[in-house]
């Protein structure tokens, strides 16, 4: 079930944020994403924040932050990727909105291949100030 983000649901949200950026940019030192971890924790009010949770169990296994038309992350456990979850979150933002951006690292294909099948579109490509990385920008619209 996709549902908004409630309070309690915090440390399980930012469990799954570090755990998923760790293993999918392994080309960025660890280090830079828990020096993010109290600014993320902190901003994750500003955006409208849907987890995937499980009917049976209630466990969240994933979320997708979104801020006004751009998809500020797209975060599946890693032992649930691949079963649908982020194209179930990735549909339920794409019915809520006519248009949607994000920026993926050049370097995380499996992410790039994922947003290409959802429809996703590379526009723009720069280099990130924060991590000396190419990241994509990508975009889609109704």
């Amino acid at each position: 079930m996709i549902r908004k983000q409630k309070e309690k649901d915090l440390a399980a949200i930012m469990q799954i944020w570090l755990e998923t950026n760790t293993k999918a940019h392994s080309f960025i030192p660890e280090e830079y994403w828990l020096s993010k971890y109290e600014m993320v924790k902190s901003s994750l009010p500003e955006a409208e924040v849907l987890v995937y949770e499980d009917d049976a169990t209630k466990q969240i296994y994933g979320f997708i932050g979104l801020i006004e038309d751009d998809i500020a992350g797209l975060f599946v456990t890693e032992s649930m990727q691949a079963k649908g979850i982020g194209r179930q979150l990735i549909a339920y933002a794409k019915s809520q909105k006519e248009k949607l951006t994000l920026e993926v690292y050049r370097k995380n294909m499996r992410a790039v291949q994922f947003y290409c099948k959802e429809g996703f579109s590379i526009t723009d490509e720069a280099i990130d100030e924060n991590t000396a990385e190419v990241a994509y920008t990508m975009s889609w619209q109704k």
